[in-house]
């Protein structure tokens, strides 16, 4: 009797390390899958193609309910139009904050300016043709192809904001895949440059030189124009949602608040959350309070109609 207990304790044993043992052996597989809790991601898809170094990362949810479709959403680095990178922290906070709550996330790289190498209007074109990518391979990534958004941080900010408001009328729109839209039903900039140094005759800033532009704006004013998303409004453009911290000094809240103003006018609708005492590039959990209540409230709004009866 007591040498079967014995064998039944061994066999007991023996199963606990089984399990551990498969435990362990999943986590390993789920982690060589880029599967992190409940946010797959998917490393540097070629959305412009094999040949460029510029890349992607998807953020999935690791498990999607067969025959459902989820809204997608682009984030844009920020990084002054010349650095930054799509897995920095705040792109994957932002888009770990998505996943979790149901959206397809595409965090970007595209092209950065360098001395002698302006990128307008190529960095808000890339930021075109991956919204134009999620459509064409919405099937595969049960994207709801009709609600996609954008949201991006300072220059990433201005490029979120650009893209909202370009229509094809704009002439900004890439050649590639035409077929699909790159038209974005919601956005969220936190803190974007505007890129346009005048605003109904008050200075916005004091710099009159960008690095994406090929001549500083005195002498090609058009140009920057042609990349102000406070110029380029219509009545026609998806609602937006700015944040942006008092405390700012790279780029000033007036940046923000003109931005307001201007889509107010013109019939878009535009709200503006303004945190008190925050610095520039925080992402959407400052310590000053968080951000994701909000922004999760505005995209589901906006890009989950059906779920909110509407």
């Amino acid at each position: 009797m007591h040498e079967r207990i014995r064998l039944i304790d061994l066999h007991i044993v023996r199963l606990q390390l089984f399990a551990a043992a498969s435990a362990s052996l999943l986590a390993a597989m789920i982690a060589a899958a880029g599967v992190a809790g409940e946010v797959r991601i998917e490393k540097d898809v070629a959305y412009l193609g094999a040949y460029r170094a510029e890349k992607a990362d998807l953020s999935l949810p690791a498990v999607m309910e067969p025959g459902k479709k989820v809204p997608g959403v682009v984030i844009i680095h920020g990084g002054g139009w010349t650095g930054g990178d799509k897995a920095a922290a705040r792109e994957l906070n932002i888009a770990t904050t998505l996943v979790e709550h149901g959206y397809v996330c595409m965090s970007i790289n595209y092209q950065l300016a360098k001395p002698g190498m302006p990128t307008f209007p190529a960095n808000i074109q890339e930021a075109k043709r991956a919204v134009r990518w999620l459509r064409k391979h919405a099937d595969r990534l049960q994207l709801d192809a009709a609600h996609i958004g954008a949201i991006g941080g300072s220059a990433g900010g201005h490029l979120t904001a650009l893209l909202a408001v370009s229509g094809p009328e704009c002439g900004l729109d890439p050649v590639e895949d035409a077929e699909y839209s790159c038209r974005i039903q919601a956005a969220v900039p936190l803190y974007p440059h505007c890129a346009s140094t005048w605003q109904g005759g008050t200075p916005l800033q004091t710099y009159d030189h960008l690095p994406m532009f090929v001549k500083p704006h005195a002498e090609a004013p058009e140009l920057w124009d042609s990349a102000s998303p406070i110029k380029n409004l219509s009545r026609d453009d998806p609602p937006m949602l700015l944040l942006h911290g008092t405390a700012d000094k790279t780029t000033p809240l007036a940046q923000s608040t003109s931005l307001l103003e201007a889509a107010r006018a013109a019939g878009v609708p535009c709200e503006l959350i303004v945190i008190e005492g925050a610095a520039h590039a925080f992402h959407l959990q400052p310590e000053q309070r968080d951000l994701r209540p909000e922004v999760i409230e505005f995209f589901d709004r906006h890009l989950k109609p059906r779920e909110r009866g509407r």
